[in-house]
């Protein structure tokens, strides 16, 4: 199965109009690969047919599915391993320190995908600030794709994904084995709260976030998109909160309201006080 240029072409602006993410004109093969087992599920005899069918019919259920397969969900357990460092090791200290009055942290992980990211933090929270127990931790996790919100909500991952930076000491600990997957313990998964959100849409009315984490998200989306996003980020980010952006990525060049702040190999930014 392969998709004719005008066909990519209304794949691309569709993707575009719905998720801001901007597939460039070479990533037709990706296209290809995505879409493939939508096609084969939905019962087309080609891509072209698939996208016939979306382009003759008002946007319905079929043109989200879509547009969710051809959103990245590439994650891990651990992921960069030093954001997670500077959280454990400075900034979640610092937080518990300047949240001892009101005993409250909220952490939102703004593209969670399969939830590798997520439970990941809530994991590294149990295992090493036990003093939390009594506070109200809230991790909020959002993803554009229901369908992968529904996987990570189940907490069940193969052996290949529980290979990719999860120490084997946490696996034992809180994962079990049925089958070939591995299921994480209800409550690891209890700690996480999950809501859809399209980071290039309107967001719904959040609370005030100690820690905000967008990592590798920015990358796909254009200019103004980026500048949209983090000026929303702003408004949702505590004052003396920290948000942490993809290795590859950077608030510079793009919205100069933040500082950037270095944690031995890890970056973070923060909104400096006025």
């Amino acid at each position: 199965m392969t998709l004719s240029l005008p066909e990519f072409n209304y794949v691309r602006q569709l993707v575009l109009e719905h998720s801001a993410i901007v597939l460039e004109e070479d990533k037709g093969y990706l296209v290809e690969s995505r879409l493939l087992p939508l096609a084969r599920r939905e019962g087309f005899t080609s891509l072209d047919d698939l996208v016939r069918r979306l382009q003759t019919e008002p946007f319905n259920g079929l043109h989200r599915q879509t547009v969710e397969a051809l959103t990245t969900n590439e994650t891990s357990f651990f992921r960069d391993f030093h954001p997670f460092e500077a959280l454990r090791k400075s900034i979640l200290p610092d937080l518990i320190s300047r949240r001892a009055a009101e005993r409250e942290l909220k952490i939102w992980c703004a593209a969670s995908s399969s939830g590798q990211e997520p439970y990941s933090l809530a994991m590294l929270i149990r295992e090493n600030f036990p003093q939390l127990a009594n506070w109200k931790v809230q991790i909020q996790a959002s993803d554009l794709s229901t369908d992968i919100l529904t996987r990570a909500r189940e907490g069940r991952y193969n052996q290949l994904e529980v290979n990719r930076g999860l120490p084997a000491s946490l696996l034992v600990k809180y994962f079990q084995k049925r089958g070939c997957d591995w299921f994480l313990s209800e409550d690891i998964r209890r700690m996480v709260d999950y809501q859809a959100i399209n980071l290039a849409g309107s967001w719904p009315l959040m609370p005030a976030m100690d820690v905000v984490l967008l990592r590798n998200v920015l990358i796909y989306f254009g200019m103004e998109t980026k500048k949209a996003i983090l000026s929303k980020v702003r408004k949702v980010l505590k004052l003396d909160g920290y948000f942490f952006l993809g290795a590859a990525e950077t608030t510079f060049s793009i919205d100069d309201s933040y500082e950037r702040v270095q944690f031995e190999r890890a970056t973070c930014y923060r909104v400096p006080k006025a």
